[in-house]
């Protein structure tokens, strides 16, 4: 269980990079709800990203409210997050397989027994 856990927590960070590198200026509560995950969460996300250098934190010089910060991908951020979608895209590559054989099966199943039940009725 730890694997999907970890897989999870991963497809988060990728989330969050990810909408970081395009809106750095995106406050904690939009990160939560974009991503789907509590503010709380997203904050202690966002504080691993920063301890590990993977994203600076800094303020919004635009903002009225000189509180807000934007969070920017540092360049070892960038590559991290370059090999995170890359092991993400193959793990979504995976699903999509699994699940388009799970769809044929099904498929397959329903023609099979609508044969049969046609081969009964004498159809």
């Amino acid at each position: 269980m730890a694997g999907k856990r970890s897989k999870m927590a991963e497809d988060v960070r990728f989330r969050i990079m990810r909408l970081l590198h395009d809106n750095p200026e995106m406050t904690q509560r939009d990160l939560a709800e974009h991503v789907g995950i509590s503010v709380g969460g997203t904050h202690y996300v966002l504080k691993a990203l920063i301890e590990k250098g993977l994203v600076k934190l800094g303020n919004f010089s635009a903002a009225e409210d000189k509180r807000r910060y934007v969070y920017i991908l540092t360049p070892k951020g960038i590559a991290e997050k370059a090999a995170i979608t890359k092991r993400f895209l193959a793990r979504k590559i995976e699903e999509y397989e699994a699940l388009r054989a799970e769809i044929d099966s099904l498929k397959d199943e329903l023609a099979h027994r609508k044969t049969n039940y046609d081969v009964r009725l004498g159809k």
